[in-house]
């Protein structure tokens, strides 16, 4: 969405009128107009003075489109498997240092043959089931409800110790971009 039609949206939904931004701003209605229909750039005094009309951040209206919102519905989450373990992974969301994933392990299975290690800090919520916990030389074993976090340099893996399905919520941080 482009910064006109943004402001557009965010007028409308706040019954802000063109005419209320233009005497608060000091700005013509023919230039509002050109704005919102995106055939005319602001200055960023003028976005700041809009901003304030419409009580927005500044920062808010220069967002880039990959830093606004990013909406995944429950039905069209992207759905993966990793390697040959026979775990499905369900993409919640991404930005572009951080990953969240909802892990499904199968009883009984891990999630990899041996311990991994990569780049980045993770945190696990156990949703569902329990599960045995391997990093470097520790083992924990844990429950739903419990969590746990690492430096994901560190050789790690995760394995459905319980008779059901075990589901492991997992955010991943990295200094390297995703996207």
């Amino acid at each position: 969405m482009e910064i006109g039609s943004m402001i557009r949206a965010i007028r409308k939904r706040k019954n802000i009128t063109i005419a209320q931004i233009c005497e608060q701003t000091g700005l013509s209605q023919g230039f509002m107009s050109q704005l919102e229909n995106n055939k005319t750039s602001p200055s960023l005094a003028t976005l700041e003075s809009i901003a304030a009309v419409l009580n927005v951040s500044l920062a808010y209206l220069l967002l880039s489109r990959e830093e606004r919102i990013n909406v995944v519905k429950k039905d069209e989450r992207p759905l993966t498997s990793i390697g040959k373990q026979p775990m499905t992974v369900y993409e919640l969301g991404i930005t572009r240092n951080m990953r969240v994933t909802l892990v499904e392990l199968p009883p009984g299975k891990s999630s990899s043959e041996q311990m991994v290690a990569h780049e980045g800090e993770e945190i696990h919520t156990v949703v569902q089931g329990r599960v045995r916990v391997e990093y470097g030389s520790e083992l924990t074993e844990l429950d739903a409800g419990d969590s746990f976090s690492w430096n994901a340099v560190v050789p790690h893996r995760v394995t459905n110790i319980g008779a059901e399905p075990a589901k492991i919520l997992i955010s991943v941080y990295r200094e390297r971009e995703w996207i």
